[in-house]
């Protein structure tokens, strides 16, 4: 089932290749300046233009990067994880279910990681 919208995780010092990536892979991405710790942008695949935001230090040295649309090219954020850890070669992280408003979700703080070892199921408990 596709998602309504995509998130990840990249390090921060992953970021401008991320961005270098999405444009040459994917389509053309405008992104404005960053704003404190935001940066908006859009990314035109084909004929969809995905509002994306890049919020840098969302859990530590971990950028969350979403893209608010469901005409991604990826059916969930694991499909895009993946696409991205293949284009980067750099470990990127994404939640096990999607996101959920739910207080008592039981997926809240499972992620999986792609990295050089695979894809492996972990507990992430970010702090604020």
């Amino acid at each position: 089932m596709r998602q309504p919208d995509i998130e990840i995780y990249v390090r921060e010092e992953n970021l401008d290749a991320l961005t270098t990536w999405l444009g040459q892979e994917l389509g053309s991405l405008e992104l404005k300046p960053w704003n404190e710790l935001v940066r908006r942008g859009t990314l035109t695949c084909g004929e969809h233009r995905i509002p994306l935001m890049i919020v840098r230090k969302a859990a530590g040295k971990w950028a969350s990067v979403w893209f608010d649309s469901a005409h991604t090219p990826w059916e969930s954020d694991l499909d895009c994880a993946r696409a991205v850890y293949l284009g980067l070669q750099e470990e990127v992280r994404c939640s096990v279910g999607g996101w959920s408003e739910e207080e008592d979700d039981p997926d809240a703080d499972r992620w999986i990681k792609i990295n050089a070892s695979g894809e492996v199921e972990f507990t992430w408990q970010i702090k604020a």
